[in-house]
């Protein structure tokens, strides 16, 4: 019996593992608008190396050096945004481009049948 409980219990902690890891992007804000985004973003930035110091006290390896952080100049508001106007470019293309590739389509049946 304990040999079919096993699949049952990894099951489960998988999927409370991926349940909590998306609780937790969605209460961060990683998951709302760009802004909220942003702002998560600006936390994560805050909390990372006071967490890194905190495990290295712990674990005992305080003479270790850590290479500082790179400054990523990145806005994911910028980000989202271009994606946005790219997608809406591209689907306001689509008619036209598909009309395009129809009639390539037609030239190209009539001159393999000639």
């Amino acid at each position: 019996m304990a040999t079919k409980l096993l699949p049952v219990v990894k099951l489960a902690t998988k999927v409370g593992i991926a349940g909590g890891a998306v609780y937790v992007a969605y209460d961060s804000g990683l998951l709302g608008g760009s802004e909220q985004g942003s702002e998560a973003l600006q936390k994560a930035r805050a909390a990372v190396p006071p967490a890194i110091e905190e495990w290295m006290k712990y674990f005992g390896l305080q003479q270790t050096q850590l290479p500082t952080i790179p400054n990523v100049e990145f806005s994911p508001v910028q980000a989202w945004n271009s994606g946005v106007r790219w997608t809406i470019s591209r689907l306001s293309e689509a008619p036209t481009k598909a009309s395009e590739m129809t009639t390539q389509g037609f030239q190209f049946v009539k001159d393999l049948l000639k």
